[in-house]
């Protein structure tokens, strides 16, 4: 498996494996219409948004040994009064999960964020997402803070995991 920055040509591939991902991980946590409603053009829209948008934001990309991208994470600057990087995605393909790819992703989060003056990293997770609860603490993150929101009319509670030790998230 290699982990690499996406570029531009990347973005399709994001956008289809966000689309999919969010099909099968929220499914029953939102709405079906919501979820039948995104479309992978809007997704590459909004991503190649998230790319141009500041905030020093980058993604990188995990591809597989059939040199196909098999999911991503993304990262951005935040001015927040406990951390200032943001872990603002991480999506893997539903049959990709538990190879160690979420793993690998993370840690070239971290590594971008310290080799770029950010020193401390947080991320927003769906409460009722139990799979991602566990590897974000599995990971080491503590939990820091709580919010809502709104998907398809379906407020959702939102919690977030945080870390201060990025070398910590290193992957050997």
């Amino acid at each position: 498996m290699q982990i690499r920055k996406a570029t531009k040509e990347d973005i399709k591939h994001v956008a289809k494996i966000y689309v999919d991902s969010w099909r099968t991980t929220y499914r029953g946590l939102v709405p079906d219409e919501y979820l039948a409603g995104l479309s992978y053009e809007e997704a590459q829209k909004n991503w190649n948004d998230f790319l141009i948008g500041g905030n020093e934001a980058f993604i990188y990309v995990a591809i597989d040994d059939r040199r196909k991208i098999i999911g991503f994470a993304s990262g951005k600057r935040i001015e927040e009064k406990n951390f200032d990087g943001e872990l603002y995605s991480l999506y893997l393909l539903q049959e990709c999960r538990g190879l160690g790819a979420g793993k690998r992703l993370v840690s070239a989060i971290a590594k971008h964020f310290q080799e770029n003056g950010i020193h401390s990293m947080m991320v927003w997770v769906m409460k009722q997402n139990k799979s991602g609860l566990g590897f974000y603490e599995r990971i080491g993150g503590k939990e820091y803070n709580h919010r809502t929101s709104s998907f398809g009319g379906t407020e959702v509670r939102d919690v977030s995991y945080g870390w201060h030790d990025l070398p910590a998230l290193y992957v050997k």
